[in-house]
């Protein structure tokens, strides 16, 4: 339950002193679930030829939303002006153990103005890209089966030293974000080392809604010498709502430039084409349903150009609680190793990768509380 704190209870939490106009809101996520996977193959980067995965059984957390805790607060300046902050904290449920790398606020950290002309903070934020996807995913990005796993977050999730605008004109917002460096490894005299920026914008009208957005994000290099790698990504999405129904369709183009990769591709400078289509429909106020299907064009000799496709069914026990059932199948063709959860060179050391050209079932039951 989202609940507001006094001034003088968030002064004792969280600040040494606070104004009696100030009001900070503390909410939170905790969702958890276990999760089925057949062709499971222990991955250290390479899978070893012949390797036929097996079965895995495991508890998750965060599947549909990442698990969390925030405090959100608002400052009332006058003249329409107002300070706010946030500071947003990841956790692992089934471990207790702090997300996004270990940091204490990894899911966000930002301070700075609000008004009628929109909202400017600076600090740790989600990209635009990140915000998008929510927007126009049938998954919304799920933590688990989503359009993240055939392109993390179309290109990252969140920015740090970043300063990100958002405003709102009627039917019309527009968002931008420009990161100093995303990776704390500022180089004097290389200004582009680590630099991301991007920008978007929406219309909705009615029950229709379309968005673009470009995106480019500069690789870290060590010296003030190197060349920055770099990624460009564009997308354009769009949703349309009638009844209880919703339909969603979108596309996302990558390429990379001056020896980066994109996930799911070994090799350098080349292109992807990310496509998606879906629906979600509202059975009865408790009920939905969703599904989605992603396929994924690389250009790479033999890359398989992998599908995947997602179902979910979620049900509502109350405002706050929800049971979820989310099932996935990544269709792998030639060399390509897409697995529900992602590509084998994204997953890393985890025991979720699959043998490159096989296919992949994923199912997770879980339970989501919000308050």
């Amino acid at each position: 339950m989202k609940f507001k704190l006094s001034a003088i209870a968030v002064a004792l939490l969280v600040v040494p002193s606070a104004y009696a106009q100030s009001n900070v809101t503390l909410y939170g996520v905790a969702d958890v679930g276990i999760e089925y996977l057949n062709k499971a193959v222990a991955s250290t980067g390479t899978v070893s030829a012949g390797a036929q995965g097996n079965n895995l059984w495991a508890m998750q957390s965060g599947n549909q939303s990442g698990s969390r805790w925030g405090l959100r607060g608002v400052e009332d300046l006058g003249g329409g002006m107002k300070g706010i902050f946030l500071l947003e904290s990841g956790f692992n449920l089934d471990t207790g153990t702090s997300g996004q790398g270990g940091r204490l606020f990894g899911r966000g950290a930002y301070v700075g103005l609000q008004n009628q002309w929109g909202q400017l903070t600076l600090g740790r934020h989600t990209t635009p890209f990140y915000d998008f996807g929510v927007t126009y995913d049938p998954m919304s990005i799920a933590s688990r089966y989503s359009i993240g796993a055939q392109d993390p977050f179309m290109g990252g999730a969140r920015a740090d030293n970043s300063a990100k605008y958002m405003g709102t004109f009627g039917g019309l917002s527009v968002t931008g974000l420009y990161s100093f460096n995303n990776n704390n490894q500022e180089v004097a005299g290389n200004f582009t080392n680590g630099r991301e920026y991007s920008f978007a914008v929406n219309y909705a009208a009615g029950g229709f809604a379309v968005g673009a957005i470009y995106d480019q994000s500069n690789r870290s290099a060590a010296t003030a010498l190197s060349t920055n790698s770099l990624i460009r990504r564009a997308a354009v999405a769009g949703t349309y709502a009638f009844g209880p129904a919703k339909l969603y369709g979108g596309y996302r183009y990558a390429h990379a430039f001056n020896g980066a990769t994109l996930p799911g591709v070994a090799l350098t400078n080349t292109v992807s084409n990310l496509g998606w289509v879906g629906v979600g429909y509202q059975v009865s106020p408790a009920l939905s349903v969703s599904g989605s299907a992603y396929y994924q064009n690389l250009r790479q000799s033999n890359a398989g150009n992998p599908w995947q496709f997602v179902a979910l069914v979620d049900y509502a026990l109350s405002k706050r609680t929800d049971l979820y059932t989310t099932v996935s199948y990544a269709l792998n063709r030639g060399k390509s190793n897409l697995g529900v959860n992602g590509f084998n060179d994204q997953l890393g050391a985890s025991s979720e990768a699959v043998q490159p050209g096989a296919n992949q079932f994923g199912a997770v039951v879980g339970i989501r509380h919000k308050f």
